[in-house]
């Protein structure tokens, strides 16, 4: 059972509470205010309120991935801190929230090269992340410049990969029209491998087709400059 605003909402078993909501513009009125429906998180799943408006449902969207980033920081400062303060109980207390070490060590470390009024609240943790190994000084420049062009995480990457090989970061890679057509069974497989090899899958896939693209192109020089030297 869930208490909202005053009343009880059913949870199917589990514990409910109610997305926030915008303040409303309109005076309350005096007495008890009517329940209004709301969209309800609990433990296994969203309560969505019958004849939900788009507005709203959208809204909810927005708010439920404000939440997931937000987590990320969170539970690394909340790692940050338990290493700083709790030495030699910080993992007993990280095995009894039954959460993944790995997964806690990456965002505490990202939260470590971030402090709090470093944070663009208009970028997602993810932006973050892909500076993270950066000096200061750089990743407050692609901050700026991921914040100033709304680049999404994607186009950030694509402008740190041209900055390395001498490309001009200042616009995102420009993409692609046409969408290449994969067998999901493929996907699935490549999405395997990536995952065992520990690396980002986007980038593992990038980095392979490059490799491919680069060794075909050697070849295909090679060959002509067999011919030429067989025609002198």
């Amino acid at each position: 059972m869930a208490r909202q605003a005053g009343h009880t909402a059913a949870s199917h078993g589990s514990p409910a509470t109610a997305l926030p909501q915008p303040p409303s513009r309109q005076p309350h009125p005096a007495g008890p205010a009517p329940r209004r429906d709301r969209v309800l998180t609990t433990k296994v799943g969203l309560q969505m309120p019958a004849g939900m408006a788009y507005d709203e449902w959208e809204r909810a969207g927005h708010q439920l991935v404000g939440v997931l980033d937000s987590s990320c920081w969170w539970l690394g400062d909340w790692l940050k801190y338990g290493k700083d303060h709790y030495t030699d109980r910080y993992q007993r207390g990280i095995r009894a929230a039954g959460l993944s070490y790995q997964t806690l060590r990456n965002y505490a470390w990202v939260s470590r090269r971030f402090d709090l009024p470093r944070r663009r609240p208009a970028l997602s943790f993810q932006h973050h992340a892909e500076l993270a190994s950066m000096p200061a000084g750089d990743q407050e420049l692609w901050l700026d410049r991921a914040e100033q062009g709304r680049w999404t995480t994607k186009q950030l990457r694509g402008a740190l990969r041209a900055a390395r090989q001498g490309g001009q970061p200042a616009r995102p890679a420009i993409e692609p029209s046409r969408r290449l057509e994969v067998p999901g069974s493929r996907v699935q497989w490549w999405h395997k491998a990536a995952e065992q090899l520990g690396v980002d899958f986007e980038q593992w896939v990038m980095t392979t087709l490059d490799s491919a693209a680069a060794s075909a192109l050697e070849e295909l020089a090679g060959r002509e400059g067999h011919k030429e030297a067989v025609s002198a």
